[in-house]
């Protein structure tokens, strides 16, 4: 496997070039011991300049953002009220697509405990030093993650059952999903970020090189022509992309998820285009979903999705649909194009099948696209002050997803009384030395 040093070879461009650079994650620390992370790499580090009237420059974009999102708006209004936007004495300001919109993430977020109204130890997904921020109002009937940022990219296809669907960033918690133009009931309001300038910002140009890899001259990336043509674990996927040697180069490596991002079509969908949501110059392996459908994969990026709870999960593309369940049923809920997360590493017998409201869809084992070039510096990242030992405690070992050395509520498996039973300090974990030494009864 290669070693990561300060010695690595610097794979240098000027955006200048580039009328779609792809900005940094932002995630400078790594989680476990893997090679090839997100914090291994620096790529154009995000720059701004606040214009003291209201607006926002982006100086490796050239995108000009308004600062302040104001009220929440429905779609209809975000997209209505653009032409009478005059921030800055500009009034050319434009609804962002969602391409434009994903090139503010900034994965040094922390995705929210839904289980609490508490945002003070919390981190948006968004420069907040420099863009106005606010949570979701508990007081008005919210969750504290409901910051979904309205786009004017909608989805080629319907979620949920046929809602038209525009693709939106959520930057409380740090994700791309699918949500509804409309509602059958109360119509759901977004925030909105305006901008202008660039209008070929996250338009790729794609060429084969003839050799089994595709570059995009609008990012510099060039990218693998065929996928992994399996899932796996995401250490598999990292050590995957660190052994690969092909088309003369071996310095390929898993993609950031803004990187990964890119790659995505919003014109093309399953359901509407009988394919993958990415350019037919690639080739793209198909899956049978678990509605027993014809689909296609999610991808690992090389970035960790941290959440208040772990960093055990890491964040992927859905080029495929953003399959969830719902009702007793599998759909379509967030959308082929929809950027999610996964548990890294683990006995897929151990999840359930679906996760969170939505019921996204947990695999485990995804599929891989690997990139090299661009802007990427080999960096020295900050190691976690997370634990990531193991424990020899079957128990520990069974049930610690987070890999901190420890047993949270929702890691336990058993009835919320024998977990109380177990912690007998009552600090809200199962440490080594309270774990059994087999499954407590009932389990």
């Amino acid at each position: 496997m290669k070693m990561l040093t300060s010695a690595y070879l610097l794979i240098s461009m000027t955006t200048g070039a580039h009328t779609y650079p792809i900005i940094d994650t932002g995630q400078t620390t790594t989680y476990g011991d893997y090679k090839g992370q997100d914090a291994h790499y620096q790529g154009n580090a995000p720059s701004y300049k606040d214009n003291s009237d209201g607006t926002i420059t982006d100086n490796v974009t050239g995108l000009m953002w308004t600062k302040d999102p104001g009220e929440k708006m429905t779609h209809a209004a975000a997209v209505e009220n653009a032409s009478t936007c005059r921030a800055g004495g500009h009034s050319d300001w434009r609804l962002p697509t969602i391409k434009e919109l994903y090139s503010l993430m900034n994965f040094s977020g922390i995705d929210p405990d839904p289980r609490t109204e508490e945002t003070g130890n919390l981190t948006p997904f968004i420069d907040h030093t420099v863009f106005s921020f606010e949570y979701g109002d508990p007081q008005k009937g919210e969750r504290i993650i409901d910051s979904q940022f309205a786009t004017s990219s909608i989805y080629t296809s319907t979620t949920m059952g046929g809602n038209k669907t525009m693709f939106g960033v959520n930057f409380a918690d740090g994700r791309i999903k699918g949500y509804p133009v409309k509602s059958r009931r109360k119509e759901k309001t977004y925030f909105v970020l305006y901008v202008r300038g660039n209008t070929d910002y996250g338009k790729n140009k794609f060429k084969d090189n003839g050799d089994g890899t595709i570059s995009d001259e609008a990012t510099g990336l060039t990218w693998m022509k065929v996928d992994s043509g399996k899932g796996m674990d995401w250490p598999s996927a990292l050590e995957y992309a660190e052994e690969m040697n092909a088309a003369g180069h071996s310095d390929w490596r898993l993609p950031t998820a803004k990187e990964l991002q890119s790659l995505v079509d919003y014109s093309r969908a399953p359901d509407s285009t009988d394919s993958a949501a990415i350019d037919p110059i690639f080739d793209i392996t198909p899956i049978t979903n678990e509605a027993g459908k014809k689909d296609y994969a999610q991808y690992w990026s090389s970035t960790t999705h941290v959440g208040s709870r772990g960093t055990d999960r890491a964040a992927y593309v859905c080029f495929g649909r953003g399959l969830g369940k719902m009702r007793e049923e599998w759909m379509d809920v967030h959308g082929a194009g929809c950027q999610r997360s996964d548990a890294k590493i683990g006995n897929i017998d151990d999840y359930p099948k679906s996760h969170g409201p939505q019921g996204d869809v947990q695999r485990l084992h995804n599929f891989v696209r690997l990139v090299r070039g661009g802007n990427a510096e080999a960096a020295i990242p900050e190691e976690s002050t997370r634990s990531t030992s193991v424990s020899t405690n079957p128990f520990i070992k069974r049930s610690d997803k987070n890999g901190d050395g420890k047993v949270e509520p929702d890691e336990f498996k058993g009835p919320p009384q024998h977990f109380n039973h177990i912690d007998k300090n009552s600090d809200g974990f199962i440490t080594e030395d309270e774990a059994p030494s087999r499954p407590p009864k009932g389990r």
